[in-house]
């Protein structure tokens, strides 16, 4: 268990970055797909159809193994990046994250009552302050139990960084069941962590919602 909770914190860390860098990029990706331009939401329709309807593992291959074969990024400032496999599985998992997360993001913004901007323009409120105010807020308030979920879901996923040899949890886990033989007592502990870690996660979002709910 030590070794574990050791290859915990690798986990801990590629989840946290890959969120912040999921929720970074699923608002620009929301906004695109209910802006009113067709184009726009072409692309953001187009991103999240590719990232949802692909598994992450192949992403990740693509990211990790394909992207050394282009000279151009090889020469580039991006390289130091894209050879590294910690940060190849954090974009990865971070462009993943935000096609789930941008197209919760847009329903949820979708939903939220004309009334309220109405109201915001009364008020002598900017199209710009309406949204980062009131719409912005409402929206994430509503679709928070999705995101805990998105959350739960990118730390499993960090699972597949030991393809990559990152020995994170699962990759200490296999590398202690291939010296112990015994892989039942190892995944088993393993699992449990990952169990622990999941249900922080979800109780403390719903924590938040309940937070929020008494705040309105």
């Amino acid at each position: 268990m030590p070794a574990l909770v050791n290859g915990a914190w690798l986990t801990l860390t590629l989840t946290t970055l890959a969120v912040l860098a999921g929720i970074a990029l699923a608002l620009p990706v929301a906004m695109c797909r209910n802006a009113p331009l067709a184009g726009l939401r072409a692309i953001a329709n187009a991103y999240i159809l590719f990232f949802r309807g692909t598994p992450a593992l192949v992403q990740l291959f693509l990211l990790y193994y394909g992207s050394g074969q282009f000279e151009l990024i090889r020469h580039s400032f991006m390289w130091p990046v894209l050879r590294d496999p910690f940060w190849c599985v954090v974009i990865a998992l971070g462009l993943n994250s935000a096609a789930y997360t941008g197209k919760t993001l847009a329903s949820a913004l979708a939903t939220v009552p004309a009334s309220m901007r109405e109201g915001a323009f009364v008020l002598g409120l900017s199209r710009l302050q309406a949204f980062w105010q009131i719409e912005l807020p409402l929206a994430v308030r509503s679709a928070l139990p999705v995101l805990g979920n998105e959350i739960v879901l990118t730390c499993k996923a960090t699972s597949l960084a030991s393809t990559v040899t990152l020995m994170e949890l699962t990759g200490t886990a296999r590398l202690l069941a291939a010296e112990s033989y015994a892989p039942y007592e190892v995944f088993l502990g393993a699992g449990l962590v990952y169990l622990a870690l999941n249900y922080t996660v979800l109780h403390g979002m719903r924590r938040l919602e309940m937070f929020l709910g008494r705040s309105r």
